[in-house]
């Protein structure tokens, strides 16, 4: 590490001939320096990574605006910058501050600087001053700048507003930029010097800045004092430094530029509070009760270091074992910020401390459990249990529900599929209207949960409840005497009779068969039957009855009969055959109705036509001379009123 003579001889190149010293008319730049910090303000149309570059040249980095304080010390520097310029025009310029968002990295509203972060790294802050809302841009790179009235000194009551823009290119700055803002962090800082005499001082601070209007002066920077006026002058550099932790002073001690000439008349002997004379004109300094005289021999400090209540926000002041120094200290949940002045939240979720969510506050945080869970207890150490969704009381599903570790699902009984918006109703399955076709070989009847299948007349269920086979108990009418009706078994089903036929001698002496057992019609496997179709196979009418499982039928050879246990017999009036032709008939029937209507419709439209027609040619007819005249009614000849006093009527003329 350099000594603080080292840095002497450093800086002394810029204070020897040849350079420009304060009173020669060197430049002042717009410096401010406050807490551990000093802030610099410059000209320049640069880009934004231009900016940023000059500043770390010199050990900086472009300006951190995370508070009010910090605010309030870069317009102090905008100030100065400007008091140096003559007036401009009436607009506002734009400087470059440190808070920049990468290419790729997005707006994000939920905090508040909205996706952009310090340049020097950092917390991210709660203090903005934003001008308007930020773009939502992720395609390019964003820089923040400060907007400031160029032809006015900054007001107090208004600080710079925050602008953000692209971040421009070497050689094409973005638009309206004027300059930037530098800052650089030090250790610590010494007092501006006071001087006893005539005489001014110009402070060299270790980022090449010039000033002579600091009042602190950074760790490791250089004053050329020079004292006297006139040819008589003499010089003097001091140099700041660490003399003891947190404790920082100028290598020389006592008054400079005393001249007894003047004694405590000038200044106040450069003293900071008391300043005692001697009797031969010199004089010394002193401190007020409750303070001490610094090594300095200048200033003064009080006795607790405490007492001015150097640390801000929820820090305590802690005095050190000297009694000059001082630490400052955070509450538990908090820790020092960058100044180590204030303390800021500490973000207790980055160690995970909960078993699940963590949600940080303000010097402290909660632990949270998911959706589907709940806290075992109290307290942070409470770990999170699974809620079962399907504990009785408490299920939301219609029928089955199955609990999973922090959720639940529901199911359905065969015959039924989840429906709803959150899947937990069942609705039925129509079995009989899926797309791959009816289960059933001929009829379907759809029930909840389920369905049952059913056959056309002459046919009955077979064993596996959904195809139909023959049904032997409606072998038809036949010339004998009636079927004898056969009673059901317990279970209900059909008991077929014995097959009855009768014998005729043909002129051969042969015999045959003079009943056969008929068959009724069958309809193709897998065809989709209504309940309209069954309800007209059910009725009384041709082409006859429809069985369901668990339904006797019985039939006899003609008319109606009744069974001996009192139970009806129905009868068929006609075979399948029969029932094939009826439907034939009206299918016949509903083509010759359907075509005399389309015949009625194209004869209304062909008589339209030809009307239109003939009311077009009828006024497209020409016009003779005569059809604007019309002629006149004839009147039969007036005959001469007859003078009813003469004496031959009807001989007058």
């Amino acid at each position: 590490m350099a000594t603080s003579t080292d840095l002497l001889w450093l800086l002394l190149p810029l204070l020897l001939p040849g350079q420009p010293q304060a009173g020669a008319g060197a430049p002042m730049e717009a410096v401010v320096c406050a807490g551990t910090a000093c802030y610099t303000a410059h000209w320049g149309k640069l880009s934004a990574s231009e900016a940023q570059q000059n500043c770390s040249s010199n050990g900086g980095n472009l300006a951190t605006v995370k508070s009010e304080e910090e605010a309030r010390h870069i317009q102090q520097a905008l100030a100065q910058l400007l008091r140096a310029e003559a007036p401009l025009a009436m607009r506002t310029g734009k400087f470059w501050i440190g808070l920049q968002r990468e290419k790729g990295t997005c707006l994000d509203p939920d905090v508040p600087l909205k996706g952009f972060s310090w340049v020097g790294g950092g917390d991210d802050t709660l203090y903005t001053n934003w001008h308007k809302e930020v773009k939502s841009s992720c395609i390019s790179r964003r820089c923040v700048s400060l907007m400031v009235d160029l032809w006015q000194p900054p007001l107090a009551s208004r600080l710079p507003r925050w602008s953000e823009s692209p971040c421009g290119t070497p050689g094409s700055p973005a638009s309206n930029i004027e300059g930037y803002v530098c800052k650089f962090s030090f250790q610590g800082m010494c007092q501006s010097l006071a001087l006893g005499g005539p005489g001014h001082v110009n402070y060299i601070t270790p980022f090449q800045a010039s000033s002579s209007a600091l009042d602190l002066v950074p760790f490791g920077s250089v004053a050329n004092v020079v004292c006297g006026s006139g040819d008589e002058t003499q010089s003097h550099y001091l140099l700041c430094k660490e003399k003891g932790p947190q404790v920082f002073e100028w290598d020389k001690a006592g008054p400079l530029c005393v001249n007894p000439k003047y004694g405590c008349s000038f200044n106040n002997g450069g003293c900071q509070q008391e300043c005692l004379e001697g009797g031969d004109g010199s004089f010394l300094c002193g401190c007020r009760r409750g303070f001490m005289l610094l090594d300095d021999l200048v200033s003064c400090a009080s006795r607790n270091p405490c007492s001015s209540n150097p640390c801000t926000g929820k820090a305590t002041c802690v005095p050190g074992p000297d009694g000059r120094s001082y630490t400052c200290r955070c509450l538990s949940g908090y820790r020092l910020d960058s100044t180590q002045l204030g303390c800021v939240d500490v973000d207790e979720c980055q160690e995970s401390p909960c078993a699940q969510e963590c949600v940080n506050t303000l010097g402290s945080f909660r632990c949270e459990c998911w959706v589907g869970y709940e806290p075992s207890g109290a307290g942070e150490e409470a770990s999170c249990l699974d809620v079962d969704e399907c504990a009785p009381g408490r299920s939301p599903c219609a029928q089955g529900c199955t609990n999973t570790d922090g959720s639940f699902h529901c199911s359905c009984e065969d015959g039924y599929i989840l429906a709803g918006e959150d899947s937990t109703q069942c609705q039925d399955v129509d079995e009989c209207a899926i797309p791959g076709g009816s289960p059933c070989d001929s009829l379907c009847f759809n029930t909840l949960g389920s369905f049952r299948c059913g056959c056309l007349p002459g046919r009955q269920l077979a064993a596996d409840g959904v195809s139909c086979i023959m049904d032997l108990a409606s072998p038809g009418p036949s010339s004998g005497p009636p079927q004898e009706t056969h009673e059901e078994n317990s279970e209900g089903s059909t008991v077929p009779p014995a097959t009855v036929s009768s014998t005729t001698r043909g002129p051969e002496g042969t015999s045959q068969a003079a009943s056969k057992a008929r068959e009724p019609p069958l309809l193709p496997p897998g065809d989709p039957t209504t309940s309209a179709a069954r309800e007209m196979l059910a009725s009384g009418e041709p082409p006859g009855v429809w069985t369901e499982p668990g339904t006797q039928q019985t039939t006899g050879a003609a008319g109606h009969g009744m069974a001996a246990g009192g139970d009806t017999v129905a009868t068929q009036s006609d075979n399948g055959a029969d029932g094939q032709k009826l439907l034939l008939f009206y299918i016949l029937g509903t083509v010759v109705a359907i075509s005399l209507l389309l015949a009625l419709a194209l004869g209304l439209l062909v008589y339209r036509k030809r009307r239109a027609k003939r009311e077009e040619k009828k006024e497209k007819k020409p016009q003779s001379a005569a059809d604007s005249y019309s002629w006149v009614p004839e009147r039969a000849e007036s005959r001469a009123t007859e003078n009813q006093y003469s004496p031959t009527p009807g001989t007058d003329c």
